[in-house]
């Protein structure tokens, strides 16, 4: 049905705060049951801009707080003392709306990580039924781990660069393989970025799963509802109360007959949790919130990769900075326009490279990316004059942890975020390793006709303090956030939810976003948090789920 403000009161068997990634796919199954009525709170506008569905207009939406939160992280230590801007998505399909577009689902040893916390039914056996029925795979794939038939299209990039495939060649002369899908069996080696486009247009949880199920009468997605606190009454959430059109707008109120479900994403639903009297007491009391239910958990173990980037100046070639401006931005709009083919049609990032920080670990602990572009000061935005190109490197699964808490009590107020990057001496020696791999991805035999020198850091940093020197000045998060409202056990002092995504001690309320995951995984988090969207729809319904696919060969080598 239709978007916008409707009655002053109205009564829903579900109410979903958020239309991103697990709220869009959790609407999308729960609006199959005729017998619901199911009502979505947007905080953001629809997602009509034209930036969102031109895969390269992610540029643009980076910084448009019209679909974008905009937030900006607490400085810390190890960002030198800089705050790190957090852009994350407020338009339906969330920040899938606004993302890299990247597929990556992460090592199997990840979900088996959250299974042996005593999360039951989150093992990688338990999740890859639901990975594989919501993907439309389009490419190569090994049909017991890919899907053909979902609602979610997955490709492979369709443009082609001479620096990708020297990139690529020059990573196999290090000994690292070239793996034909990172998302099958095995996730260690190089391979070209799998992504969420289609026929040269983004594919997000909006266009994917929520606008189709809004043709159903019994789905209700309001936009420009910026929630503003739970209604609980005594242990129960009962509805939420929003502001139609945001802080200068018109207070409303929506009931639940069944369930409230927080889909705010990692810094918006302990936000809203907390501002609602449900958190730490002490927190709370800072800001004068009276306590409706103490729960020490919610905005911690907030956690998030952190990524120094490695620019270099190329000749001999032109880049895709060079294809962005004057006469070859137009050849190259033209090229989309009639066949959605070219640079407009690509994501920030082309290859993936998945490896060891040495060579005892048990499964690769580091991640890089390589775009043949270059950007100004290291960060996506604003590409640069001059033909750069650039590697990105992180430690996939950081110790260091974070949190989120209320700036005040003001639901308009943008949280607190820390994220605490660096803080544990593993995540830094995981990062230098990164750091030196990166260093020499970019000077193999395959890249010297093309590599001029190294922009930045520069090859007078060479110690590890240095380096780290570099990662302070430059490094970036990498859009990951989770963990903020992590699934556990009731003993486990900071678990907010069960693995049933209730909230402990309440009743009425779960949570379906990113902000449950109790460890990071080795991935970006688009498809975990659609994954988790649609297993959520069968924990609510109680509907048995799927059975589960034991693959007990996968590994990472």
């Amino acid at each position: 049905m239709g978007c916008g403000g409707g009655r002053d009161l109205d009564t829903f068997d579900y109410v979903i705060i958020g239309a991103g990634s697990g709220g869009a796919v959790l609407a999308s199954k729960l609006s199959e049951d005729p017998s619901l009525s199911i009502c979505v709170l947007e905080a953001g506008p629809s997602d009509w801009h034209p930036y969102i569905h031109l895969p390269a207009g992610f540029i643009k939406t980076f910084y448009d707080t019209r679909v974008n939160w905009g937030y900006s992280m607490e400085p810390s230590e190890w960002t030198g003392g800089r705050r790190v801007y957090a852009p994350r998505g407020k338009t339906l399909g969330g920040s899938s709306s606004i993302n890299g577009h990247v597929y990556n689902r992460g090592q199997s040893f990840d979900y088996d990580s959250w299974s042996q916390f005593g999360n039951r039914g989150w093992s990688y056996a338990d999740v890859l039924p639901y990975f594989r029925a919501m993907e439309n795979r389009i490419g190569d794939g090994d049909p017991t781990y890919r899907g053909r038939d979902g609602k979610l299209t997955v490709t492979d990039i369709n443009w082609s660069h001479p620096l990708c495939e020297a990139f690529i060649e020059g990573a196999q002369s290090l000994g690292i393989p070239r793996n034909p899908d990172y998302n099958g069996k095995i996730q260690e080696g190089v391979a070209y970025a799998q992504r969420t486009i289609n026929n040269g247009k983004r594919v997000s949880a909006a266009t994917a799963f929520l606008r189709p199920a809004m043709k159903r009468p019994n789905l209700t997605v309001r936009t420009h509802a910026h929630a503003t606190s739970i209604v609980l009454e005594g242990k129960r959430a009962t509805g939420v109360r929003y502001s139609y059109g945001g802080r200068s707008g018109r207070p409303m109120e929506v009931k639940a007959r069944r369930e409230v479900i927080l889909s705010g994403g990692t810094y918006n639903s302990p936000q809203l949790m907390q501002l609602s009297g449900i958190g730490s007491p002490e927190l709370l009391g800072k800001h004068n919130i009276a306590v409706t239910h103490a729960l020490p958990g919610v905005g911690e173990n907030l956690r998030d990769h952190y990524a120094p980037r490695f620019a270099a100046r190329v000749k001999n070639i032109d880049t895709i900075n060079q294809r962005v401006r004057g006469l070859a931005l137009m050849r190259e709009a033209a090229r989309w326009a009639f066949k959605r083919e070219g640079v407009l049609s690509l994501g920030p990032t082309l290859i993936y490279c998945f490896w060891r920080s040495e060579p005892t670990v048990a499964t690769s602990d580091l991640q890089l990316t390589f775009t043949p572009a270059s950007y100004a000061e290291g960060v996506q935005g604003q590409l640069e004059n001059k033909p750069g190109m650039t590697v990105a490197s992180w430690q996939q699964r950081p110790d260091s942890k974070g949190y989120v808490h209320i700036r005040s009590a003001d639901p308009f107020d943008a949280p607190l975020i820390q994220p605490n990057y660096l803080a544990e001496a593993s995540d830094r020696r995981v990062l230098l390793a990164g750091m030196r791999l990166a260093r020499r991805l970019l000077k193999t035999k395959p890249l010297e006709p093309y590599f001029d020198y190294e922009d930045f850091p520069g090859d007078k940093v060479q110690s590890d303090d240095e380096l780290l020197g570099a990662a302070k000045e430059r490094g970036t998060t990498t859009f990951h956030p989770n963990g903020s409202c992590k699934m556990g056990v009731a003993t486990d002092k900071l678990a907010v939810v069960d693995d049933n995504l209730r909230v402990h001690g309440l009743e009425g309320l779960r949570i379906v976003d990113a902000s449950i995951m109790p460890t990071m995984l080795s991935a970006n988090l688009n498809a975990a948090s659609l994954m988790i969207g649609a297993k959520a729809a069968d924990l609510i319904l109680g509907r048995q789920a799927p059975e589960p696919i034991i693959v007990p060969e996968r590994q990472s080598t």
